[in-house]
């Protein structure tokens, strides 16, 4: 970059190990962390972009209204943005649109576009406000503009491994930025480069070779007076947390340019060491700044915050936290030790509060951070009362979650829903209906025919009428997979076809081979046991070793010649490097299977035919296997008879003769199992 702020500010570094050099206090170890994102390593930098007033900023760019123009975004009657020159009239989101006027009388309020029942497309309406009954909110021309944000940083970050970029809302973007500052603190400074002193990566870094850095027009928070390090440490060299968060806050800066060149918005950001700090930060001054909360700062910062204003301590948490030490004030808190805090508010609670206090935070940037499901809704005042107004509601619902699945990537395969559901309100009931998304049907009209189903699933139920509440959902997402082919990219046809056949034939020709001569492998001669004789063996034939063959669809026939029948082989398909392609089978290899049938071992037992001994040993051991089954199933009706038999008549029970013998099945004795009667005779029945 042509204005580095480290330019004409290198001083010379005496080598490691010289005497009286002060030796950093991060270790070669720390710094190869930055490398491999290790959430734990305490020269890791994160940023935290932040839109200024995101919805205004879209419809002040749309109308080519001037920054210095008081706006709001209007949602019906109530404010859903103001910009920042609104605001000074203090007009805030808690204001309706009659108060916000009656304050700033020049105030432009643009409603956000809407569906219209029976349309097909969002669109900006000037009596949008009066139709609450027939609209329905669309936030889609927010979507697209945040879309094209994304895209920018995206594209002006390093490609791979060096970006990390998560989307935390449709206004809000969390960057990691620790491999990409590694790799240009490794070009800029040639101490970083060499091999660690001794091999050790737990040695001490040297110093940065600069003795001020530049911070430009950042927010730099400072130490303050009442610090650890006292005001003093202002004055102290720069250590390479500083370099590394220095460099970060370039990077930051660079982006927010080119998202105002190309489309015109401002942000916000926060540059620190994680993402709880760096999103502190963003919203520490405004608008149209970047904060850099170095370490040394960190307790600074945070002490002149409520704790309340801490993500995740804004709720029932922060409110109960708030009545167990009487107090917001994070300054108050730090004085009370982890101890206390584990006793009053839970062990997880208050380590967990007590590390945030102090700005730490190992949360990741998940950049496969996307969404779940889709939801589309519409609460009815008044209430629909028949399915044909509910019908063109569907029809809304479906265009809307579709338009939003483009932007999800459906088109292209990457990502598609799996399940859509439907939800239906009358009164305090609410019905719910769900079923699956075939991947064919996954378009504007298939998701409107899926909705109506589902809807007339609801309606059979009966005494659905008014409806106060309709609402469309998708979810289930799962990854998709693109460049799929059907079975017709591997099948070769056409002049494609006739030319490899042509060639096919001609290297046959080419060929030759006495076939009848041909010498064939031992284990590949075999015979049909009796002869010529007919049955499922003249419908197999032996395949060459050197292809695979399938029969086409066509071409599975049945030929009957002078009374025997033949299986039709004219054309098979063969498997190649190019897929599938359609040939005749060369006159060698039917030859081939006429000469050598396969031989079969027969089932003395059931007659089935084995094509080999080993086949027959394991269909003989299923013989002997139902065998043992039946055995044990008879005796055991045997003995369960004789049981009842002699509770009914004691006489019975006291004899232990021959019959109670035969019921115990085999002696242990002699080991030997029943023999199975002979083919044509059965057990005799018992009892």
């Amino acid at each position: 970059m042509s204005s580095s702020p480290f330019r004409n500010r290198y001083r010379d570094s005496p080598p490691a190990g010289a005497p009286g050099r002060k030796r950093s206090q991060f270790t070669y170890r720390h710094f190869n962390q930055m490398a491999s994102y290790n959430p734990s390593c305490p020269l890791r930098v994160i940023a935290h972009l932040d839109l200024d007033c995101f919805y205004a900023q879209v419809e002040m760019v749309r109308l080519r209204i001037p920054e210095d123009k008081p706006l709001a975004v209007q949602q019906w009657q109530g404010l859903i943005a103001v910009n920042y020159p609104a605001r000074a009239f203090n007009i805030g989101r808690h204001c309706t649109v009659t108060e916000a006027r009656k304050l700033c009388p020049g105030l432009i309020a643009q409603h956000v576009a809407t569906w219209r029942e029976g349309d097909d497309k969002w669109a900006y309406r000037d009596d949008a406000a009066e139709h609450i009954a027939t609209d329905k909110v669309s936030l889609d021309p927010y979507r697209l503009e945040s879309r094209k944000i994304m895209t920018i940083i995206k594209e002006h970050l390093p490609s791979g491994n060096l970006q990390k970029v998560e989307k935390a809302s449709i206004d809000e973007v969390f960057l990691d930025l620790t491999a990409h500052v590694h790799a240009v603190m490794m070009e800029r400074f040639a101490e970083l480069k060499g091999p660690e002193p001794y091999g050790d990566v737990n040695e001490e870094l040297p110093m940065p070779g600069v003795t001020a850095l530049d911070w430009k027009a950042d927010a730099l928070v400072d130490l303050g007076g009442g610090d650890e390090e006292g005001a003093d440490g202002e004055f102290d060299d720069p250590d390479w947390d500083d370099v590394a968060l220095l460099v970060a806050s370039e990077i930051v800066r660079n982006v927010r340019g080119v998202i105002r060149e190309k489309l015109g918005y401002t942000c916000s950001a926060g540059v620190s060491r994680n993402k709880l700090l760096s999103k502190l930060g963003s919203a520490y001054k405004k608008p149209n700044q970047q904060t850099v909360i170095r370490n040394r700062a960190v307790r600074h910062f945070l002490s002149g915050f409520k704790f309340t204003k801490i993500r995740n301590l804004g709720g029932k948490l922060g409110e109960l936290v708030a009545q167990a030490f009487e107090t917001e004030a994070v300054s108050d808190l730090l004085k009370v030790p982890i101890e206390q805090l584990k006793l009053k508010l839970g062990h997880e609670n208050g380590v967990w509060i007590y590390e945030t206090l102090r700005g730490i935070d190992t949360s990741e940037v998940n950049s496969g951070t996307q969404i779940k499901s889709m939801l589309s809704a519409k609460s009815f005042r008044p209430d629909i009362n028949n399915a044909e107004q509910a019908t063109k509601w569907l029809r809304i619902f479906a265009a809307d979650i579709f338009a939003r699945l483009v932007e999800e990537g459906v088109l292209e395969h990457k990502r598609r829903p799996k399940t859509i559901n439907l939800y239906h309100r009358h009164g305090n009931q609410t019905r719910s209906r769900s079923g699956p998304i075939p991947a064919r049907t996954l378009n504007e009209e298939g998701l409107f025919e899926l909705a109506k189903n589902l809807f007339r699933q609801i309606t059979q139920e009966g005494n659905i009428w008014p409806c106060s509440n309709l609402s469309l959902s998708v979810a289930g997402f799962e990854e998709g997979v693109s460049g799929n082919m059907g079975i017709d990219a591997f099948l070769v046809k056409g002049d494609e076809a006739r030319a490899l056949r042509s060639s096919e034939s001609a290297r046959t020709s080419s060929k030759e081979v006495d076939v009848s001569t041909r010498q064939q492998p031992a284990a590949k001669r075999r015979r049909i046991d009796g002869g010529g004789g007919g049955g499922i063996q003249r419908f197999l034939t032996k395949r060459e070793p050197s292809q695979d063959t399938r029969p086409a669809p066509e071409d599975d026939l049945v030929r009957k010649n002078g009374g025997e029948t033949t299986l039709g082989t004219s054309k098979t398909y063969v498997a190649s490097g190019a897929g599938w392609s359609e040939e005749p089978l060369p006159e060698e290899a039917q030859a081939g299977s006429r000469r050598s049938p396969i031989m079969t071992h027969a089932c003395s037992r059931c007659d089935a035919n084995l094509e080999s001994t080993e086949e027959l040993q394991s269909h003989l051991d299923w013989h002997f296997a139902k065998d043992l089954q039946e055995e044990e199933r008879v005796s055991q009706a045997f003995a369960n008879r004789q049981a009842s038999a002699a509770a009914s008549n004691p006489r019975v029970g006291s004899q232990k003769g021959s019959a109670s013998a035969s019921a115990s099945g085999p002696k242990k004795s002699t080991g030997k199992a029943k023999k199975k009667p002979e083919r044509g005779q059965s057990k005799l029945k018992f009892g």
